[in-house]
């Protein structure tokens, strides 16, 4: 992060507050009317979305939206024009700088929800060019500044005291200036070092105005265009109420305690502290944290860290964001997220939060299994779960466009898969069958490639999904909510027995989580296993250990025969090649040696869970089940030996 000096608050320049809505005191990238963000007819309303108070205040206001309108549409077509010029002339590889540059101006001037659009834009190494992400990338803390006078005024309009009653020093300008905001670093009286974030002036009426705009656009193509079957109001509308949360400092600061809450046990994950009584709507006071930008790779290097590893730390962070509480950072581009000296990753700005229901996670767990795992009849009812089809979809002729997506992607494995190109595989087949995105996932969609547009930088093959799995496959094994345990039932059984290699791959890639260990795994399957939902489990069980213990029996008696056999100098008995280990007892032998290579693996720890298996009355009607079907086994066996034989002597002596 830039460092800049601080300084006494009592020697920062003071300003008449009069002139401070003259165009020479206002950067001009911004339109300030007032100092402070406009009424939108009810006290502190504008601090929540509200769609029809929004369209009710617009409709009455045609000319300023016409305004707005044509604003935007010149903006980028005198863009679209100067590439067009640059490809008829053959400059545009000469220029490219320089269109750059403008296209960041371009996005600066229309205001936060495109500087937005930058922003994602700026992680995205696959999709723009190297010079185009770096005069991108400035849009995440490198936008113009507005005046001191302004934030100040703000300070002491939220707060009831002027800075210098509250700070004993704050940086002579901005550290940083962002879409919604600038941050100065600043000193509290009893000594902690602070970062100052305050709000940017008129912020809810550009918003608000464009959200009006995005609105009636994505219900002119709703209505209109037939091939469209997404809800985009929908979307709109979730993209719009996180915006207005993120406006709101207070609600800013809320977030950030409960996201240190629900993931601050993570060690290599840093939330910083905020600062209650030095917080409101428009000024937020939160820990200065001291950090690297994660994209900064070779500063981050220099430092002895491993940027690769903390990017696979953001992946695990963002996946128990999504899959463990629902509650998870939209917004995780590069400015956010910083590389600490000690080699923890420090997460900030919590203005962009969103939220997804326990069904909807469940439902992400399963799809990610079922995709690894090439079961696209699953998947596609996993897509009826999370809402892209309804429940009277003929599912029939989506299966196998799902398997002609997915099947063949990769020769090796679906996890190979990044996330992108997922999602635009996925958004080919859905102009072909009647799909439709919810609202929750739009964000999903933005917060995971924005994250792993970061990791492509850092390592070009690095995919996303590969790195889930591990964290996918420990959840599956050790979490106890019935929708996975119904999900691993119906991964591991299928018509034909017990899927054991699919047991192995599941725990041959959890051993990779970081929390996962012996006592989980162990605990939670004996659970399952000795529960009235396991009782499935147990029956298939028995089935393996009598073919099991049929086949070491029949082996036994054809190596003891075959000894026998030799010292009499009679011809030896090959062992049948279905006698060799079965497919279960192969994947059983490999699954105990990842017991053991599980953390946490005592080789005491297995007495004491032998004699909890063998306590459980469960166990000793399994044991009665076995014998029964052994015993019924070995004299069917022996029925039909003996009959075998009888009907060998009759036919000997027909013969005869």
């Amino acid at each position: 992060m830039v460092q800049k000096t601080l300084m006494p608050v009592s020697t920062l320049p003071k300003s008449d507050l009069s002139d401070l809505y003259s165009a020479e005191t206002v950067e001009t990238t911004f339109d300030v009317d007032t100092a402070v963000d406009i009424d939108l007819e009810e006290p502190n309303a504008e601090w929540r979305y509200d769609a029809e108070r929004i369209n009710r205040k617009y409709r009455k206001r045609p000319f300023q939206v016409l305004f707005r309108a044509i604003n935007i549409i010149f903006s980028f077509a005198s863009y679209a024009i100067g590439l067009w010029w640059d490809k008829v002339r053959g400059t545009s590889a000469k220029n490219e700088r320089a269109r750059a540059i403008k296209l960041r101006s371009v996005l600066t001037k229309l205001g936060p929800a495109y500087i937005k659009v930058g922003q994602a834009l700026s992680t995205r190494p696959d999709l723009v060019s190297p010079i185009y992400l770096e005069e991108l990338a400035k849009l995440q803390d490198q936008l113009p500044s507005f005046p001191n006078e302004i934030a100040f005024r703000f300070i002491e309009e939220e707060l009831g005291q002027p800075p210098q009653e509250i700070y004993t020093e704050l940086s002579e300008q901005p550290i940083a200036a962002a879409s919604l905001g600038q941050v100065y670093k600043g000193k509290l009286k009893t000594g902690e070092e602070v970062a100052v974030k305050v709000q940017r002036p008129d912020l809810m009426r550009r918003i608000a105005l464009d959200i009006y705009l995005m609105r009636s656009l994505a219900s002119w193509v709703q209505n209109n265009v037939k091939r469209v079957r997404s809800n985009l109001i929908a979307i709109t509308d979730e993209l719009a109420e996180r915006i207005f949360e993120e406006v709101n400092y207070t609600q800013e600061g809320r977030n950030a305690e409960r996201f240190k809450n629900f993931y601050g046990y993570m060690e290599e994950i840093y939330v910083p502290k905020i600062y209650w009584e030095y917080t409101g709507r428009r000024v937020l006071t939160m820990e200065w944290i001291t950090g690297t930008k994660l994209n900064n790779i070779e500063e981050v290097q220099a430092q002895g860290i491993d940027a690769t590893h903390l990017v696979e730390v953001g992946v695990e962070c963002s996946l128990r964001q999504l899959l463990e509480h629902g509650f998870f950072h939209a917004d995780p581009h590069p400015g956010n997220l910083l590389a600490m000296a000690d080699g923890r990753l420090a997460y900030l700005d919590f203005g962009m939060m969103s939220r997804i229901k326990p069904y909807q996670r469940y439902g992400l767990i399963e799809a990610i299994v079922h995709l690894v795992n090439r079961d696209f009849e699953s998947l596609a009812t996993d897509y009826v779960k999370l809402d892209f089809l309804t429940p009277e979809t003929d599912l029939e002729p989506i299966i196998p466009a799902l398997t002609n997506v997915f099947g063949n992607a990769l020769g090796a494995s679906v996890a190979e898969l990044n996330f992108k190109s997922i999602t635009d595989q996925m958004s080919a087949m859905m102009y072909e069958f009647p799909f439709r995105v919810p609202a929750y996932y739009a964000l999903i969609i933005r917060s995971m490639v924005t994250l792993e547009g970061i990791a492509i930088g850092i390592e070009p093959d690095f995919k996303v999904l590969s790195k889930a799995y591990p964290y996918v496959a420990k959840r599956l094994l050790t979490d106890p909510a019935p929708e996975l345990r119904n999900s691993l039932k119906d991964l591991l059984f299928k018509e034909e027995g017990f899927r054991w290699h699919r047991l192995e791959n599941l725990m041959r890639n959890a051993n990779n989580s970081v929390d996962y260990d012996f006592d989980k795994i162990v605990n939670q399957a004996l659970d399952y296993l000795f529960s009235e939902r396991g009782t499935f489990i147990r029956d298939r069980l028995a089935d393996e250990i009598v073919n099991t213990l049929d086949n070491l029996g029949r082996k036994t008696w054809i190596n003891v025969s075959t000894s026998v056999r030799q010292r009499v100098g009679l011809a030896v008995q090959e062992i049948p090649a279905q006698l060799e280990d079965s497919y279960a007892v192969t994947h059983l032998k490999n699954i105990l040696g990842l017991l053991q290579q599980t953390p946490g693996f005592e080789p005491t720890r297995i007495v004491s869970i032998v004699i909890k298996i063998i306590s459980k009355p469960e166990t000793q009607q399994l044991g009665q089940t076995v014998a029964e079907k052994f015993t019924q086994k070995m004299a069917a066996r022996l029925i039909r030996n003996l009959l075998l034989d009888r009907s060998n002597i009759i036919l000997v002596n027909s013969y005869q």
